[in-house]
């Protein structure tokens, strides 16, 4: 394999045997490593047709890695310790295990089979296998372990040819120790994976060979990841150009919680990719913001060496990351919130593109929003942004949210009424706008802020979320019969301007647009 090169290993996880050449066919068009995930055959697939591994490896086309992972450490079934090593161990008439590169053999048992060397029983006691072909792995699949440098410290006294540690993460800060890792392995000289599993560590799985990871994985398709955060192949390869990465690589990204239903990878991406731009767009899920800026972004005070250029900022932290900028155009600073973080030189300076995106649709729809009547639902920070850009318009805003005490502070900057949403009935407005985060894709899916009773009369609604493409909201509308705008177009409207921001480049608006209705068709939109 070529050293430096990006590696990704595609991991097979079928059910009968008879799937398994297939599927690992398949897997080969788009993997560097293959990963045969023995854990997922049905028990008595496994244990009748053990034997017939090594003929079924011999017409592989990419290194196989051989994995029977029990259920604590992410596996696909419950495997004792002995029956683990028992599998590994040639058959009593001599016949081997063999047609593979690797095997990837859990902590406890490497230390087991450690422990035995030590007593008499000779090398790595698994047939045919020794501690050259051997990734010894540590997995947490349920949190993130506070004593990361001390497992480090065990499998670093294994003398495999790869080890492998694979965590848990909550908060994109937590990737930080797993680079560390990396860097230290490389001082060490040895070979590591490392990945901080879940949506929180998707940039380690994605950044990690360009800092010495051995390889990364990814899945065969969206259906079939082996792990929390696991993306396709055909992701890393396409969407985030991963054979492309390098130290010098510009990083960009989503901040926000949660951001795994996020389009604006898949958007900006593509146009980094046509704009011949070395440059990557990372989403990060992100819990503690503060954490985030200093620790990761504040080049004074950030634990990592990256070539940073900016972040797109989603809820709920468009207010939260001002007080860490050290400059804000005036609009951001009127409308209270910030979707754009440019860093220039040493400094943070923050935007708000939201404002332009938002407007732009509603204005080549119905024309001057002179005296159009506007109702507002929400108090976040989308829902400042609309306000302000709707009153630079002249437009005449109420606000409506559930809790009026919790939008008192928009009410009083912008001095607009702000009236509770319970029962709210919209007869009397022109255009009603969904500010608020209901009807997005996932556990918010099925929810409206209105129904259709609530909506009659009003002649256009228009809601900000982007995906679906169609939600509750607009399905109400419509039932109503008035006129419906989606989020997709303020998503466009308000990323084309990001870019330009981040780059000093115009973006192929349309690479843009396509993209991102490939990602919304593919979610299941």
């Amino acid at each position: 394999m070529e050293k430096g090169k990006p590696k990704i290993c595609v991991p097979v996880c079928v059910r009968r045997f008879d799937q398994l050449q297939p599927a690992i066919a398949r897997a080969a068009e788009g993997a560097d490593l293959i990963e045969v995930r023995l854990d997922y055959l049905a028990v008595d697939e496994l244990q009748q047709r053990k034997w017939e591994l090594p003929e079924l490896l011999r017409s592989r086309t990419r290194p196989v890695i051989l994995t029977l992972r029990p259920t604590e450490y992410g596996g696909a079934r419950s495997i004792s310790l002995r029956d683990r090593l028992l599998f590994r161990r040639d058959s009593p008439d001599g016949t081997k295990l063999d047609g593979f590169e690797f095997w990837d053999l859990e902590h406890d048992l490497a230390q087991f089979l450690r422990q035995r060397e030590d007593q008499g029983w000779g090398q790595l006691h698994l047939g045919s296998c020794d501690w050259k072909q051997a990734i010894v792995s540590y997995h947490d699949v349920v949190s993130f372990p506070a004593d990361l440098d001390a497992i480090f410290e065990l499998l670093l006294s294994m003398p495999a040819a790869v080890l492998k540690i694979a965590v848990q993460a909550d908060d994109a800060t937590d990737c930080l120790p797993v680079f560390n890792l990396l860097d230290r392995a490389r001082r060490e000289g040895r070979e590591l994976i490392a990945i901080a599993m879940g949506q929180a560590g998707v940039m380690t799985r994605i950044l990690g060979p360009s800092r010495g990871s051995f390889l990364t994985y990814g899945s065969l398709d969206e259906n079939s990841a082996s792990a929390p955060g696991q993306m396709t192949a055909r992701e890393l390869r396409e969407v985030y150009r991963i054979d492309s990465i390098n130290r010098e690589t510009e990083i960009m990204g989503v901040i926000g919680r949660p951001v795994a239903h996020s389009i604006s990878p898949y958007l900006h991406n593509a146009a980094l990719a046509q704009a011949n731009i070395n440059a990557v767009f990372l989403p990060f899920e992100v819990q503690d913001v503060d954490g985030f800026m200093l620790r990761m972004v504040r080049k004074d005070s950030r634990e990592l060496d990256w070539n940073l250029r900016g972040f797109a900022v989603t809820a709920p932290h468009k207010s939260a990351v001002m007080k860490h900028l050290d400059w804000i155009e005036p609009a951001a600073k009127e409308i209270g919130a910030v979707n754009t973080i440019v860093v220039q030189d040493d400094e943070l300076h923050g935007y708000n593109t939201d404002a332009a995106g938002f407007i732009g649709p509603l204005t080549s729809r119905i024309g001057s929003l002179d005296g159009v009547r506007c109702a507002v639902i929400g108090a976040g920070g989308a829902a400042r942004a609309v306000v302000w850009a709707l009153r630079q318009e002249r437009a005449i805003v109420t606000l409506f949210c559930r809790d009026p005490e919790k939008a008192k502070t928009v009410q009083d900057q912008f001095e607009v009424t702000c009236r509770p949403l319970a029962d709210a009935m919209f007869e009397a407005f022109d255009v009603l706008i969904n500010a608020t985060p209901l009807g997005t894709l996932g556990e918010l899916e099925t929810e409206t802020p209105v129904t259709a009773a609530q909506l009659r009369g009003v002649r256009l609604a228009y809601d900000l979320v982007y995906n679906p493409l169609e939600t509750r909201f607009l399905r109400e509308a419509r039932e109503t019969g008035c006129g419906t705008v989606g989020g997709f177009e303020m998503l466009i409207g308000q990323a084309a301007e990001q870019f330009r921001l981040w780059t000093g480049k115009e973006p192929d608006v349309e690479s843009m647009r396509d993209a991102a209705r490939r990602a919304l068709n593919n979610s299941g939109t």
